[in-house]
């Protein structure tokens, strides 16, 4: 039996990342930049006022805090202005937020400071030189880099993108992955199952495992085992995708089949893995590109286990991330749990803070049966047991790994 940490190198190991490609801005939020984006202007461009209030010279009132000072308004300047405007000594000119300065205004005094008048302005309080003022090349001067290669881009950096006037930006682009289930007595959720069917879950929760983790997904459906037909759809997929997860294809006859019709493709390796639930799986480099290709086992709940251990760091690899691994701490046993000997233990958890001293705290879900996929729906977090380890109790610290937060 091959250990975890063993698969999950062999795994990791093939992880290709797919060439940059150059996307529109508002496309580019959860992917790593591919350049570096150098700021071909200053932000601002020019200096502003960063509040609504009179533009002067700092020196012109600077005795406002002994005496009123009393300065003739020549003129207002809106934002978006694009009249050039100078200011006399011993004047003022109204200004909006963002509005651009007049030539030689060095200050702009908040409304507040003022009796807000149109004609004449009294100024109640001085203004240092400088003040509420956005001078150019505050934020970012020309030449600056805006956003570095292998920064994640977010809503930060898009905003940035779009202020230095970048419309697109080079990125490393989402993995594509092809999901596909197998099973005669699979019927799809748009129908009624038969005597001895049930319902295709895999495709969708893989799915959506699949697009949580960062990947472009197509869900690609039930397939039957039939040989040929098989083959010619895991082929295809194997063009257009950079990761091929087949549920219910490695156990029992139907594996068998799977293993068969796929075997010209590539060298599949089908092997016992010292985890459970999911310890029968499947994982190999399929057609010319040698696409990573997983089987996982027919039953959701050990499919959704085995590609969170495994599937979603390739996908995390791929896309760039430097740890393409879940957060994981230290965590006291509310319940106690018993775990299969040999074996590293995923089990379910609902992860708790100690209101009192911060301490993390968690709660077992269900049992250690791999069927119980409620239970998986409830937990945010999988309680990771050790291989030598077949009892844990009340009170004992556990490693738990962090599952998506549901929002």
């Amino acid at each position: 039996m091959r250990s975890v940490d063993e698969q999950l190198a062999r795994v990791v190991a093939a992880a290709v990342r797919p060439a940059p490609v150059r996307v529109a801005i508002s496309e580019a939020q959860g992917l790593l930049c591919a350049e570096e984006v150098v700021a071909e202007r200053a932000l601002p461009g020019f200096d502003q006022a960063a509040v609504d209030g009179y533009a002067v010279r700092s020196v012109d009132v600077q005795v406002a805090n002994e005496d009123p000072v009393v300065l003739p308004v020549v003129g207002e300047i809106p934002a978006g202005s694009r009249q050039p405007r100078r200011l006399q000594p011993g004047q003022a000119v109204r200004v909006a937020t963002g509005a651009p300065l007049p030539t030689l205004a060095d200050a702009v005094v908040p409304l507040g400071y003022t009796d807000g008048h149109q004609a004449k302005v009294t100024v109640q309080r001085p203004v240092p030189s400088a003040a509420y003022v956005r001078r150019t090349g505050e934020d970012v001067q020309t030449g600056d880099v805006a956003v570095r290669r292998g920064a994640s881009i977010g809503a930060a950096q898009v905003g940035l993108l779009a202020a230095v006037g970048r419309n697109k930006v080079l990125v490393h682009p989402r993995p594509r992955v092809s999901v596909i289930s197998v099973g005669e007595e699979l019927v799809d959720v748009d129908r009624t199952p038969g005597q001895g069917q049930v319902y295709d879950v895999n495709s969708y929760a893989l799915a959506a495992a699949a697009r949580d983790a960062g990947a472009e997904v197509s869900r690609v459906g039930i397939l039957s085992p039939d040989p040929r037909r098989l083959r010619e759809v895991v082929e295809g997929r194997l063009l257009l995708s950079e990761i091929v997860v087949i549920a219910g294809g490695v156990g029992g006859v139907v594996g068998d089949e799977v293993r068969a019709a796929l075997a010209d493709l590539g060298d599949l390796d089908c092997t016992r893995v010292a985890m459970h639930p999911g310890s029968v799986q499947g994982f190999g480099r399929l057609g010319p590109d040698a696409v990573p290709t997983f089987l996982l086992p027919g039953n959701p709940m050990s499919a959704l286990v085995v590609f969170e251990v495994l599937v979603r760091p390739l996908i995390r690899a791929a896309l760039g991330k430097r740890n393409p691994y879940r957060r994981t701490v230290g965590a006291r046993l509310l319940s106690p749990l018993t775990s299969t000997k040999g074996r590293r233990g995923f089990l379910r958890g609902q992860l708790l803070r100690d209101a009192d001293d911060g301490e993390y705290l968690v709660q077992p879900l269900g049992t250690s049966g791999a069927h119980l996929l409620a239970s998986l729906a409830e937990a945010n977090c999988l309680v990771v047991v050790d291989e030598d380890v077949t009892d844990v109790a009340v009170g004992d610290e556990v490693a738990v790994s962090f599952l998506a937060q549901r929002g």
